[in-house]
């Protein structure tokens, strides 16, 4: 019984350590996003980070509009890395996670 707990407890370690490395790479996942119009450029990582973002001149002129492509083509873009997050830490938690009978996290 301890034998088994321990080795629950030692996967669990394992797990925990998969999903840090996984956090580590959603640094280096890059999701590029821009309005219609390709007047605005945003860049930002798989953790939601934002790592640049790109703005024509003509868009510039207009505070009223930069702002409202700000709102939506960051939300677009954070939407799309928050998808590719939860997958790759819910991969990564699957895949390390003990088998305990009656407990399926993942249905």
């Amino acid at each position: 019984m301890f034998g088994d707990l321990m080795g629950m407890m030692g996967k669990l370690q394992e797990t925990q350590a998969k999903i840090e490395e996984t956090k580590k790479r959603l640094d280096t996942i890059l999701i590029d996003d821009k309005s219609n119009d390709d007047l605005l450029h945003v860049t930002l990582t798989a953790n939601r980070t934002i790592r640049s973002i790109s703005i024509s001149d003509e868009l510039m002129e207009d505070k009223e509009q930069l702002e409202d492509y700000l709102v939506m083509v960051l939300n677009r873009a954070i939407e799309k890395a928050t998808t590719i997050h939860e997958a790759e830490l819910a991969a990564a938690a699957k895949d390390g996670m003990p088998n305990i009978p009656g407990l399926d996290l993942f249905k």
